[in-house]
């Protein structure tokens, strides 16, 4: 999702009855706000940077798209896997409960993420894709409120200029993942990855 910034109190009491128990954030410390509500004390919130601030990869991407569309993802993957892997880390270990990850639109760091999960719980490219887009619908609303053109145009717009579309984009890194050899070479465990695997099936 989106930086849960802005739930109210309802909010936050209705993801507890959810079940929600641990929220990741994938912002920087330099991202993070105050909540416009306190989060109930039994949710426990794990911050993973997953942009590699400071790094040539991150200052060529900043270039290119502002690491703000999926054409990143095949070389953040093969270049910086270990904050991915970490998060992944920190949903395999959370406690029993519902996990949310977040970044700060909820499309880009989460998109990603969402990505390597579905492609090891066995989703199809075309399913992927389609909940990717589905970010778009979801979050329409509050950039119209803030006065922000369309963003499924906008990136559209940055991946065309590099002769791709964004479904083409996300099936090239659906398909440079090989899983779980992905994970277990960049340092998830057996046992790691059968808790990711529990969470993401039962």
């Amino acid at each position: 999702m989106e930086a849960p910034a802005r739930l109210s109190e309802a909010g936050w009491a209705a993801a507890w009855a959810y079940g929600v128990r641990t929220v990741i954030d994938l912002r920087h410390a330099d991202e993070c706000g105050q909540d416009r509500a306190p989060r109930p004390a039994g949710i426990t919130t794990v911050r993973v940077p997953l942009d590699p601030i400071g790094t040539p990869f991150y200052e060529h991407w900043e270039k290119i798209d502002n690491l703000a569309s999926p054409l990143y993802f095949p070389e953040m993957l093969a270049e910086h896997p270990e904050p991915v892997v970490i998060a992944l880390r920190a949903i395999a270990t959370a406690a029993p409960g519902c996990v949310v990850f977040h970044c700060a639109g909820g499309k880009d760091r989460t998109g990603l993420l969402a990505l390597v999960l579905l492609t090891l719980a066995g989703a199809t490219s075309e399913e992927i894709i389609a909940d990717y887009l589905l970010t778009y619908d979801r979050m329409k609303q509050r950039y119209d409120e803030l006065g922000f053109r369309d963003q499924l145009a906008a990136v559209s717009e940055i991946v065309a200029k590099h002769n791709t579309t964004i479904e083409a984009s996300l099936t090239s890194t659906i398909a440079s993942l090989t899983m779980p050899d992905f994970l277990l070479e960049n340092g998830l465990s057996d046992t790691e990855l059968a808790a990711l695997r529990t969470r993401l099936t039962t």
